[in-house]
């Protein structure tokens, strides 16, 4: 049940980031290609983000945490490139701007819908 929510909080979280950000498109089928997306997202989340993160470990601690953004911002676009030309889904985000905006408010909104959740599971 945990995973179901966590799916939908990510499609969700891309929603608003395609809807505040002008370079990021969705084509389709919407509600279908968010929730792709999510899954798309996710997994590169889980594989990708940590070989990254360790590698650019010291730049992290270099930035106090900052450059973490940019990997965010690295993960959502190549989650874009993947769905377009991988899974054949339209999702698309122009360039790394356009990425870095849409990561920084998938981060904000999925911060803030798993804080509603929680609270209301209590």
């Amino acid at each position: 049940m945990n995973l179901l929510i966590r799916w939908v909080v990510t499609s969700l979280a891309l929603f608003a980031a395609a809807w505040l950000v002008p370079g990021i498109q969705v084509d389709g089928n919407a509600w279908v290609i968010y929730i792709g997306t999510a899954v798309i997202l996710g997994l590169v989340n889980a594989l990708i983000r940590p070989l990254l993160t360790l590698l650019t470990c010291p730049l992290i601690l270099l930035t106090l945490g900052l450059f973490t953004l940019v990997i965010n911002a690295l993960m959502l676009w190549l989650t874009s490139y993947l769905a377009v030309n991988f899974f054949g889904v339209g999702f698309y985000v122009d360039d790394f701007w356009a990425a870095f905006l849409g990561s920084v408010i998938v981060s904000v909104v999925s911060i803030v819908l798993s804080a509603v959740l929680k609270d209301e599971k209590k």
